[in-house]
């Protein structure tokens, strides 16, 4: 985006120069790419001073060339031959010194090919410059002058620059690189909001002149069909008007932003667009044949043909301005229309100025692939309150340059202001992100300056009422970002430890979003998830009617006797599964269902006392049966074991980085269990997770399925609830890690689980990991005893470990071991 400084000017005084504007801007978070001069004339008359004209002679071998001396402020005279037939002593007149580049005016106003003034000799006299006419400065000279030289009325003394005579001022064209979120800044008006509250200077609204309602005899019929893609629609018309040449000030303000100027109507148009950040479009009032303006869709694949004469096909949700019901006139908010555009011959135009929804024409701009000012703004969100002001400054401007008369009331249709954005505000936090407290009355200063009221302020914060422009600004933290961006983030001292912190508020988990990546993990371990029915046979819960902690659900109306329970447990649903796919010949199986199961409270001595009478819970199951892998000659075939099992139940839990705080052994020498031949549990406090083991055949065949099956059962509303959405991080340690073993013999009841307890409780610092990796029973150890192969990692991350260090430390485990567990170390 290009901002004019001189034209920045009439919105806010400076007193700082264009490079000076470089730093504070960027500072606002309007970063400036480059700062470019702008003559207001091409090459702004470099190298042409005022000069005296001392002598003036015939020459003497052309009758139409004169040959004179000049003064120019050097120590000499300059000798010029001149052919202008009003060239005479005593004038006062404009000299281009050699080396100096003209870009005179052609015929009709258009630019010549550039002149470079030479020192050369004309019919054998030397000529050290050129006296100048203005054209050949490219200045427009009035049609009534006499041909010839440009005689100066002027005291300057000679030697002054030419441009100073003339009064041409150097402009400054300040690109800006805007971030989307900034619609706010994209005018003249806009940057100099920034600089108010940067510097602390007043604006200078633009003053509306030469408006006034002359009369109602040409009104048109206004209609809004979609106040959703359009909110806000103003309108009014202007007769009488003459189409042409915008006067110099209003080109020279758009050429120095970069645009063309194209006849005195459109430019206005674009002056108060760029100026307020406000579009506005003009038609030819002749064009509208009905008598009607209608703002509305048209059915998709109507062709319609833009300014630039290409047929466009409309998609059902363009909005379009209409004559009548169906002709479109413009693609509203992005390009105007063919038929309906300012023409040299228009004398009456209607003016619009609208606030259009940014969705509305974003979809639109994407789907033509225009990108238009108009379009550019609209899309990012301009201001619904612009739209009244703009459309009679415009009007007010149009009358100054072309003429007419206003020959309608202003016509505006808003059925659903727009509300301020109302944003409670705490000091406290304003404080904490920003890292430093700033002086509450230095924030109260900067937030008026950038139009957003502070209201019911107390000791802890505010209710900061944001103007419908600043769209950006919707939460707390833009609040923050807005009080920090004008104090200066340059302002804000580095503190000893960099940190960061934030106001968001993150949404609860989504447990559907919890089970998909549940369900990837188990899958990229070869698991394939299952879908059963939640009914199922009365008969399976007889079996294992003593570890049901409720009644069954009994349907009414069953579809069978086989099917007239709701189901308590996953496992034979799992169970089932299994069968059906070894019926098929497919014996090696990874299953894994998430399912509800459901049990009735039987209720006590007082009724009224009673929890709910039917719970319902989620559940996640697994199934492994079969062999590891398929057969092959690479490798030997071995049947699923626990431990394959253990690693399924620990990439579940690994995946919601839940750490159990507990286990319990379950069957076997521990006791006997209803579900499981062997296996074991995970607790997290006093509640049991998850358990799982090797599945008793008893239980297997009541549903036909007659091979090994090991079953994990989770509490998934337990696990969902345990999650932990925190990622942690650590570095990676400089210094290496070192290994040593040792042989335990222990007790049979002696779990690894103790094993590893010890060693973590008597090494916390430098027990960085623990595995066993073999283990060993044997008459040759003694009746009722075993042998663990630990292995221990030691690490210390800061500095390298010794081996009087490494010693001490292994003798402090095999103390612990000794003591505690009644170890004996095997060397």
């Amino acid at each position: 985006m290009n901002i004019s400084y001189a034209w920045l000017r009439e919105f806010i005084d400076l007193n700082k120069n264009p490079q000076a504007l470089d730093h504070i801007l960027t500072g606002t978070g309007l970063e400036v790419d480059s700062i470019q001069p702008v003559d207001q004339i091409r090459g702004g008359l470099a190298g042409v001073v005022v000069g005296t004209v001392l002598t003036c002679q015939p020459h003497p071998d052309a009758d139409k060339l004169r040959l004179t001396t000049v003064r120019v402020g050097t120590d000499s005279p300059l000798q010029i031959v001149c052919g202008a037939p009003n060239v005479a002593a005593g004038q006062r007149v404009a000299v281009a010194t050699v080396g100096t580049t003209l870009y005179p005016l052609g015929t009709a106003g258009t630019l010549a090919e550039p002149l470079t003034i030479k020192k050369a000799k004309i019919r054998g006299a030397v000529s050290e410059g050129m006296l100048c006419a203005l054209p050949e400065l490219g200045l427009s000279a009035n049609p009534t002058d006499e041909p010839g030289i440009a005689v100066l009325t002027t005291d300057l003394p000679d030697g002054t620059p030419a441009a100073v005579y003339f009064n041409l001022q150097t402009d400054y064209r300040i690109e800006i690189g805007l971030t989307p979120n900034r619609a706010d800044a994209a005018s003249h008006l806009g940057v100099a909001r920034d600089l108010r509250a940067a510097l602390g200077r007043p604006i200078n609204w633009p003053v509306i002149e030469n408006y006034r309602v002359d009369s109602t005899e040409f009104t048109f019929q206004v209609r809004v069909d979609d106040p959703v893609a359009c909110p806000r629609y103003t309108s009014l018309t202007m007769s009488g008007l003459t189409v042409a040449e915008s006067p110099g000030w209003l080109k020279q303000r758009l050429v120095s932003i970069g645009l063309t100027p194209i006849n005195n109507i459109v430019d206005v148009t674009n002056y108060v667009c760029h100026g307020l950040g406000q579009p506005l479009h003009a038609f030819d009032a002749d064009a509208i044949s009905t008598g009607m303006v209608v703002v509305k869709t048209l059915p998709a694949g109507t062709r319609f043909t833009t300014l630039d004469g290409v047929e466009r096909t409309l998609s059902a949700s363009d909005l379009m301005i209409c004559n009548g019901e169906e002709e479109g006139m413009c693609i509203g908010g992005v390009f105007g229309g063919k038929t309906s555009g300012v023409s040299p011959k228009t004398t009456r135009i209607f003016l619009e100025c609208a606030y259009f929804s940014p969705a509305s024409i974003r979809k639109t701009a994407q789907h033509h692939g225009l990108k238009t000012d108009a379009s550019f703004r609209y899309e990012r969100g301009t201001d619904p309150n612009m739209p009244p002001f703009a459309l009679r400054y415009a009007a007010g401007l149009i009358r100054a340059v072309a003429g007419g008369h206003v020959s309608s009331a202003p016509a505006d249709h808003y059925p659903n202001p727009i509300a301020e954005c109302r944003i409670p505000v705490s000091y406290s936090r304003i404080d904490r992100l920003i890292g430093i407290q700033i002086n509450r009355e230095r924030i109260t200063q900067i937030l008026t300056a950038l139009d957003i009221q502070c209201l019911d302020q107390t000791e802890r914060g505010f209710l900061a009422v944001v103007p419908p422009y600043r769209v950006d600004v919707t939460r707390e933290a833009d609040i923050v970002e807005e009080i920090l961006r004008i104090y200066g983030l340059d302002n804000v001292p580095l503190s000893p430890s960099l940190a960061a912190n934030t106001l968001s508020e993150f949404p609860a988990t989504d447990l559907n979003q919890l089970q998909s990546r549940v369900g990837q993990a188990l899958a990229a371990t070869g698991f394939v998830e299952t879908m059963s029915l939640s009914m199922t046979r009365p008969t399976y819960h007889e079996a294992i009617r003593e570890s049901l902690p409720l009644a069954d659900v009994t349907l009414l109306n069953p579809l069978s006797e086989e099917l007239s329970v709701m189901r308590q447990t996953l496992l034979f649903s799992m169970l089932e599964a299994v069968a059906y796919n070894v019926n098929r010949r497919q014996r090696d199986l990874k299953l894994a269902e998430f399912g509800q199961v459901y049990g009735r409270n039987v209720p006590g001595p007082d009724a009224a006392a009673a929890p709910r009478p039917y719970r319902e819970q989620p559940r996640l199951a697994l199934a492994l049966t079969g062999q590891k892998t398929a057969e092959s000659w690479q490798r030997k075939n071995e049947p699923v074991a626990f431990h394959d099992l253990v690693a399924a139940v620990q990439t579940v839990l690994n995946t919601l980085r839940i750490q159990p705080t507990g286990q319990q052994v379950l069957g076997g020498s521990a006791g006997a269990s209803v579900l499981f031949q062997h296996g074991m549990a995970y607790t997290l406090g006093k509640k049991v997770v998850v358990s799982f083991g090797l599945v008793w055949p008893k239980l297997a065949k009541l549903a036909d399925v007659k091979q090994p099956v090991y079953y994990a059962d989770f509490d998934w509303a337990l696990l969902t609830t345990r999650y932990n959405s925190q990622t942690s991080y650590a570095e990676v340690s400089r210094f290496p890690d070192v290994r040593r073993d040792l042989s335990l013999v222990v007790e049979q009841a002696v779990s690894f689980e103790a094993v590893e307890r010890v060693a973590r409780h008597t090494e916390r610092k430098l027990l960085t990991a623990i595995n066993v990796f073999d283990m060993y029973e044997g008459p040759n150890l003694g009746t009722g005893k075993k042998a663990y192969a630990v292995s221990f990692t030691l690490q210390d991350t800061t500095q390298t470990l010794t081996d009087a260090v490494i010693d001490k430390t292994m003798q402090r485990l095999m103390n612990a071991f000794e003591q505690e567990l009644g170890a004996i170390i095997r060397k």
